[in-house]
């Protein structure tokens, strides 16, 4: 028997930063077991250029990401979802899409590093701050036992990594 990876969407507004580096992140330590997307409600079209050099500073690969709609992964021929993770509060307080599968949801609210006015070494301060926030709470996601958690236990385990 095949198991299939868990498919994990990260949501921000822009889908220019937090929500990239927590795609790019899962799906670099993920390996068969999980498959990482992002999404906006408002995208900017475009990946955040600090976002792009702090991911290839990490060594992880930044080739197939692209800023996009979250609509996109709630119509028939998207992936089933089974995680959907909000990583800004502006998408926290939205109305989204219904997502096929009924997925868990948790917030995990990072401060805006596309935000951040000013020199660029305080630009690049608040992605690291973001990169971090995202990094520890995604690793202890990665390493929770879900064989062994029921939905209700697991989704307090979620929104218990959201305020770490």
């Amino acid at each position: 028997m095949t198991v299939r990876p868990l498919n994990v969407l990260f949501l921000c507004t822009g889908n220019s930063a937090r929500s990239i580096l927590a795609e790019a992140f899962l799906n670099s330590i993920g390996g068969d077991r999980f498959r990482a997307f992002s999404a906006g409600s408002h995208p900017k079209g475009e990946v955040h250029p600090l976002a792009l050099e702090l991911l290839e500073q990490q060594y992880i690969d930044t080739s197939g990401l692209r800023s996009k709609r979250w609509d996109e992964f709630a119509g028939p021929d998207a992936p089933t979802i089974d995680f959907v993770f909000t990583v800004c509060g502006n998408a926290a307080g939205e109305v989204c899409p219904v997502w096929p599968g009924q997925p868990l949801t948790a917030h995990w609210g990072v401060d805006d590093p596309a935000a951040v006015e000013g020199p660029d070494d305080r630009r690049r301060h608040a992605f690291v701050t973001a990169w971090t926030a995202l990094t520890n709470r995604i690793r202890i996601f990665a390493a929770l036992p879900f064989n062994r958690l029921d939905r209700l236990a697991l989704g307090r385990e979620l929104d218990s990594i959201g305020r770490r």
